[in-house]
């Protein structure tokens, strides 16, 4: 296990693994800093581009992460939000290579699970992030609507636990119904960014919409 106090980590890719003398053919740039660096999966350096640009993370955040396997942004979030903020991964695999006081993780298939059971374990948060993704067929009709599913399903949850002036950040696949899953975030939140990170493979369709400033709760 990594015990990482100041940083913690999440995200759905596991670094490549040099087995036998045979490097894994995911094995990449990032894939190396990744290891280089300490960060559980190169998918870190997605979440650290966005934060970068947009400025998601602050001190003393309560972050909720979805599809926190295998860790690497609930790791980043935790060196941003330093230890007066607290991070909450959902999955249904736990990252057990890290540990830190300012993580708390909750098994769960965040696809089924309900919305009210989850608002009522994590509570109220400043920031959601969803790097939720399916198990691909190779069809990317099925591909994206699976991946649009899960994206829906972190939003309602999202909905339900930020507070007014939160954001949500979540992946998904490019198809036909990203522009109304976009319509929808613009109903909730004052401004919407659709982001594509260098980190993001060049064969993968995936993308992030970004959601800055929930609006106020309808009571």
């Amino acid at each position: 296990m990594i015990n990482i106090k100041s940083r913690c980590s999440s995200a759905r890719e596991e670094l490549a693994i040099v087995s036998m003398g045979k490097i894994n053919r995911w094995e990449d740039h990032y894939t190396r800093r990744a290891r280089e660096e300490q960060w559980l999966a190169r998918s870190v350096y997605k979440i650290e581009e966005i934060d970068k640009k947009v400025r998601l993370l602050h001190a003393g955040d309560r972050v909720l992460d979805l599809g926190c396997y295998p860790g690497s942004w609930s790791q980043y979030s935790v060196s941003k939000i330093g230890p007066k903020g607290h991070v909450v991964g959902v999955d249904l695999k736990k990252p057990d290579r890290f540990s830190s006081p300012c993580f708390k993780f909750i098994q769960a298939d965040v696809l089924s699970v309900d919305v009210e059971w989850i608002e009522k374990q994590v509570g109220p948060r400043d920031v959601v992030i969803s790097d939720l993704a399916p198990a691909t067929s190779g069809i990317r009709v099925t591909d994206a609507s699976r991946s649009m599913e899960l994206a829906l399903k972190a939003l309602s949850i999202a909905l339900a636990v930020l507070e007014t002036g939160g954001h949500f950040l979540c992946k998904v696949f490019e198809g036909p119904d990203v522009t109304a899953l976009r319509a929808e975030l613009a109903r909730h939140f004052s401004r919407v960014q659709t982001l594509r990170p260098s980190a993001v493979r060049k064969a993968s369709t995936e993308i992030y919409l970004l959601a800055m400033k929930r609006s106020s709760k309808v009571a």
